[in-house]
């Protein structure tokens, strides 16, 4: 396991304050705020603990209330909203200097047979064949050196390989707002259904409104042409997949409208299983000329 990984695991690892009450930590992310996927995955953890472990979660329902502040701790409430004879649901706050900063709904189910399909997998290159992160990022030259090394930093503990140019790589032209990303850890993970949901959840933030950046040839908040922020996500996990193996992250924008844009995504496992369906919207505003 790669040490990266490690840390990222560590900052997962949720102290328990009192019973259904539990803190976490931040890091610095590319932007000055905590980043969404953290306190996305920090809360799942908070709510995955509250709950059985024959209980697998099934979909989760996010807002993002108030920026995060990276300096402070975050503390996570669980309601335990109810406990049924197939479903779990659970509701989490998150709480920053005395205000909620997030919330979200999650839902866990027992495991049950039941009718069966799933969209096909659409074509993608092997990720071996791909350069990685840090061969991609490094080869535009436009890019400050101290933006590349916070992107770097950021997402040391994932192997996450673009199949085209993201935004920030190729822009100012519109192109087809459709982005493909592979990805796995840097490293094995525990045999933990929760923790691979948990592992999702962080990386699914990082990428999904590149489809909307890429309709209108911009670059992103690495070039500085869009100020933004998320405002809600879901995933609903339809089939047991690893963090650990590559899964392929097939996003697209379908509207970008009022000052928000809408990504949508599947992501399926390299043998074809749709393990995850993904939606975000998000605040996406090309910056005031003075």
């Amino acid at each position: 396991m790669s040490e990266a990984l490690q840390s990222l695991l560590d900052l997962l690892d949720l102290e328990r304050i009192e019973e259904d009450i539990y803190r976490g930590r931040s890091r610095s992310a590319v932007v000055p705020r905590v980043f969404g996927g953290q306190v996305a995955a920090q809360a799942m953890v908070a709510a995955g603990r509250t709950v059985p472990g024959d209980r697998h979660a099934h979909s989760l329902h996010a807002y993002f209330l108030r920026p995060g502040d990276p300096g402070a701790p975050i503390v996570y409430n669980v309601d335990r909203l109810r406990d049924g004879r197939s479903f779990t649901t659970r509701r989490v706050v998150a709480v920053q200097h005395g205000k909620p900063i997030f919330t979200l709904s999650a839902s866990f189910q027992t495991y049950e047979e039941g009718l069966d399909h799933q969209a096909p997998m659409p074509p993608a290159p092997d990720p071996a064949t791909l350069p990685t992160g840090e061969e991609r990022l490094r080869s535009y030259p436009h890019l400050p050196a101290d933006t590349v090394e916070r992107f770097l930093e950021a997402r040391a503990a994932v192997d996450l390989r673009y199949v085209d140019d993201p935004p920030f790589g190729d822009f100012g032209t519109p192109r087809e707002p459709h982005s493909q990303v592979w990805f796995r850890t840097n490293g094995k993970l525990a045999d933990d259904p929760l923790l691979h949901v948990v592992l999702a959840t962080y990386v699914s933030d990082m990428t999904l409104l590149d489809s909307v950046l890429l309709a209108h040839g911009r670059g992103g908040w690495a070039v500085g042409d869009v100020v933004g922020a998320s405002l809600d996500h879901a995933m609903w996990f339809h089939r047991p997949f690893r963090a650990d193996e590559w899964l392929l992250y097939d996003q697209q924008s379908p509207s970008a409208s009022g000052g928000r844009g809408l990504g949508q995504a599947r992501i399926h496992t390299q043998d074809g299983r749709l393990a995850i369906s993904v939606v975000q919207e998000g605040v996406v505003r090309v910056p005031r000329e003075h």
